[in-house]
């Protein structure tokens, strides 16, 4: 992982393609964490912290995505949620020290900021804005966590990949996405002959465009036709948390009868 020499970013740096949470702090509230931030490359395929490990940073990325996943003792793995630019990844730390129960692994390259835990959490007591705006986030990521989880196991494999693609392509800017089957076959916990026959099912309906060398590009509108809803909650837990006014809708609660692609 490389750290860049230059300063941490400015206030500014965090509004358009920097990290949406930081940006919603006001500039006396960043000004604690910012002097402590530094800015690194996330490297597509890096374990930032593994299951059973201590957090020791807490990360803020501007691009790219970060997956949490499940390794199980049988050597499957699973994917339980993704951070991009619009949260934290680490920022639990602030609940207490105990060890991560997920392996976190940079699955689209980009950049972060970056601050150590401890100092994290000193600005996380200073700081009732600060707490606010984690405790919302955390909100918004276990939403996200237990709404997976039933959607692993209400909702077809096919919705679910959709979905997935869906929620990468959120965080990354354009519709290439930088996956190998083996790496959705993890994702999903499935095997790998089983992604192909849903990569070719997406290509029949023209929800994937093309595919080649770890690259998948996508028709954006097409693949949400094909995605289950839960893509469209998520999206709106995020924006409910990120936005500066009070939602106008609420999302339909999840069901089998309308994840049907």
């Amino acid at each position: 992982m490389r750290v860049f020499d230059d300063e941490s970013p400015p206030v500014s740096a965090f509004g358009g393609t920097g990290n949406r949470l930081l940006a919603t702090l006001p500039a006396a509230d960043l000004e604690l964490l910012r002097p402590e931030l530094e800015t690194i490359a996330l490297e597509q395929d890096v374990v930032l912290a593994r299951a059973g490990d201590e957090i020791d940073y807490v990360y803020f990325p501007h691009s790219g995505a970060i997956l949490l996943m499940i390794d199980m003792a049988d050597g499957h793995t699973v994917a339980t949620g993704v951070v991009g630019r619009e949260g934290a990844f680490g920022g639990l730390a602030v609940l207490g020290s105990s060890p991560l129960g997920v392996t976190a692994v940079v699955r689209a390259a980009g950049t972060a900021s970056r601050i150590s835990a401890a100092r994290f959490q000193a600005a996380f007591d200073r700081s009732p804005t600060i707490r606010q705006a984690v405790l919302k986030y955390i909100r918004m990521l276990l939403i996200q966590l237990e709404l997976g989880s039933a959607c692993n196991a209400l909702h077809p494999v096919e919705t679910r990949m959709a979905r997935w693609l869906l929620q990468l392509r959120d965080r990354v800017d354009g519709d290439v996405l930088p996956l190998t089957q083996h790496a959705l076959s993890q994702i999903l916990g499935v095997r790998r002959t089983t992604v192909t026959l849903l990569m070719r099912n997406l290509r029949t309906r023209g929800a994937i465009r093309s595919e080649q060398r770890g690259r998948i590009e996508i028709d954006r509108a097409r693949l949400s036709a094909a995605a289950c809803e839960c893509h469209r909650v998520m999206r709106f837990e995020a924006e409910e948390v990120l936005a500066s006014r009070k939602a106008r809708f609420h999302p339909a609660p999840i069901t089998k009868r309308t994840c049907r692609a």
